[in-house]
């Protein structure tokens, strides 16, 4: 029995990786015509479905991209234990977003998302584009899956 027939690698484009910064962010959103803001802090952000989301450039060097939602519906914050376990769970079964609790100055109890990368070696637009996709739409998709864990109407 002989040897499968090799054959020569195909050359592969080499894709440039580029900084992480707000205004590739901006041109992604604005390529796909999805409708954002600029608030007094300088943070980009938008709404989704009635969802607040914004797309935050940290770290030391501005190297982390991080999309957080904060979904639509606040409870009270006596609910904090039960939305512990809740989301403890949901955590614990999915690699994001990661999903949170936090009391907000209201005093209501405010539920968030965060898809966090650290891009310190650069990302392409492409790649780019994927992770606030991700971030945005698993994020929605989450928020959806405890409404329907909790009961609650969306649409």
């Amino acid at each position: 029995m002989g040897s499968p027939a090799l054959t020569p690698a195909q050359p592969q484009t080499v894709v440039a990786l580029t900084p992480l910064t707000r205004d590739r962010i901006e041109e992604f959103l604005t390529a796909n015509d999805w409708s954002y803001g600029i608030d007094p802090d300088g943070d980009i952000g938008g709404q989704w479905d009635d969802n607040l989301f914004y797309f935050f450039v940290m770290g030391d060097a501005e190297e982390v991209l991080q999309v957080r939602g904060r979904w639509k519906h606040s409870f009270p914050s006596s609910r904090a234990v039960e939305f512990a376990v809740l989301l403890n769970e949901f955590n614990r079964d999915v690699i994001w977003p990661k999903l949170y609790a936090r009391a907000e100055e209201t005093g209501e109890l405010g539920i968030y998302s965060e898809v966090s990368t650290d891009l310190e070696h650069g990302v392409s637009d492409d790649q780019l584009g994927q992770l606030l996709s991700c971030g945005l739409f698993t994020s929605l998709r989450a928020f959806e899956s405890l409404a329907a864990r909790l009961g609650i109407p969306e649409g």
